[in-house]
């Protein structure tokens, strides 16, 4: 089943058309990953997707509500009401790049203010629960830690807790271990193949080819602003017929 819809999505900003008409969906339990160039409008359509932009086109429905439409008559896409549009935020996590957490509280107090004054928890549960999620992620006993005293990869860890702390439906993540050193992607990857195996579904936005190679089973390949070619990690990194995804491609050790 389809938790995730996407139809002839397009964005501009200003002149520049910075999504063409894309289109796909997101199976539960799939692990998605979104591969491109710089400039290609990855970011930017995950960013639609989590109500960040707003889209000039298409529509998007996320665990079958419709988040947004185009009224053809009017010509103008038409949003939920802002209850829908809340209620789809909450079944959707994101993961920055750059952790976004925040340097003046601690890895618990980090992880627990969203279920607190979000999902409305009692503290001591949303404290359980986050002690849970540091455990999983390899970071039990940082709870009292700030930002500042841990590794990036620790950093990113804790905000993957963070997002799973609000129970998502389908989490995302933007460049995960763009910020990291070389030797700290594989702690993000190990995290990322566990939730794979608890089936958690997932869309990853990434410019590291094998990380996208090894923890995805689909993957989209954008260019320009329209999706070029998707299909098996196997398809794309072992057998493309596609020019415009060889040639870039071929720019990294397969």
């Amino acid at each position: 089943m389809a938790i995730l819809e996407v139809k002839n999505i397009a964005k501009s900003f200003d002149s520049l058309k910075v999504l063409k008409d894309i289109s796909f969906n997101v199976e539960q339990g799939q692990v998605v990953a979104i591969i491109g160039p710089s400039g290609s409008g990855k970011s930017t359509l995950l960013r639609c997707i989590n109500q960040l932009e707003k889209a000039d086109g298409g529509e998007m429905t996320v665990d079958g509500t419709k988040m947004f439409y185009t009224d053809e008559q009017k010509g103008k896409v038409v949003y939920a009401s802002k209850k829908e549009l809340r209620d789809i935020r909450l079944k959707i996590g994101l993961v920055f790049q750059n952790f976004n957490l925040f340097p003046h509280l601690n890895v618990l107090h980090n992880i627990t203010q969203a279920p607190v004054h979000v999902l409305k928890q009692e503290k001591s549960q949303a404290e359980h629960n986050a002690i849970d999620l540091l455990d999983k992620m390899g970071l039990s006993g940082k709870e009292k830690a700030y930002p500042c005293e841990l590794s990036g990869g620790q950093q990113q860890r804790v905000s993957i807790a963070r997002a799973l702390a609000l129970k998502p439906q389908i989490l995302f993540f933007d460049e995960p271990t763009s910020a990291l050193d070389p030797e700290l992607t594989g702690e993000i990857l190990k995290v990322i193949k566990e939730l794979a195996k608890e089936k958690m579904t997932m869309v990853i936005v990434t410019h590291e080819m094998a990380f996208a190679r090894d923890v995805a089973n689909h993957v989209i390949f954008m260019d320009e602003g329209v999706i070029v070619e998707e299909g098996s990690p196997d398809e794309l990194f072992g057998n493309t017929q596609n020019e415009r995804t060889k040639q870039f491609l071929s720019r990294f050790k397969q």
